[in-house]
């Protein structure tokens, strides 16, 4: 199955974007992020994240990595498909299967103003149940947010 289109009603689609500067170079920032195996490490473990897709993950466009989540609680089987990849500056996941009606995660690595990295993180997303949906975006932009947050303070003790 291929990604999802954007859904045709503008206002159910969501945006979330998340910016951290890492004191290292790109060259050594994206290598990490592009390692599948990787995820898990910068994940809550609340969210029970764990690869499924069997083997040693190569990243390229076109691959196809299954997950198992709980997003709020709820056991979820989450596949995405790599469908830009572009190293080292960029590459984008894009739901195939999981529990958003549409999911497009890009991810850019610059050169920061000051060296290091800029990581920039574009998350478009539209929740599924049309009404009902948007009756819970709040706890799942909550969520998501947290999750950054997460991530952020993982990579900052990795990276700093």
């Amino acid at each position: 199955m291929p990604p999802r289109d954007v859904p045709t009603r503008p206002d159910r689609v969501r945006v979330l974007e998340h910016v951290q500067h890492v004191p290292r170079p790109p060259a050594e920032v994206f290598p990490f992020f592009a390692e599948p195996g990787n995820l898990a490490r910068i994940t809550p473990s609340w969210l029970g994240f764990r690869i499924v897709t069997p083997g040693r993950l190569a990243m390229r466009e076109g691959l196809r990595i299954e997950y198992r989540v709980r997003p709020l609680l709820v056991p979820q089987r989450w596949e995405s498909m790599i469908t830009l990849w572009d190293p080292p500056r960029r590459f984008v996941d894009e739901q195939t299967r999981g529990p958003y009606r549409y999911w497009h995660h890009l991810h850019e690595f610059r050169e920061g103003p000051a060296g290091g990295t800029e990581i920039r993180d574009r998350v478009t997303y539209a929740l599924p149940f049309g009404p009902l949906g948007a009756v819970a975006h709040p706890l799942v932009r909550r969520q998501l947010a947290t999750i950054f947050e997460y991530r952020r303070r993982v990579v900052e003790e990795m990276f700093g």
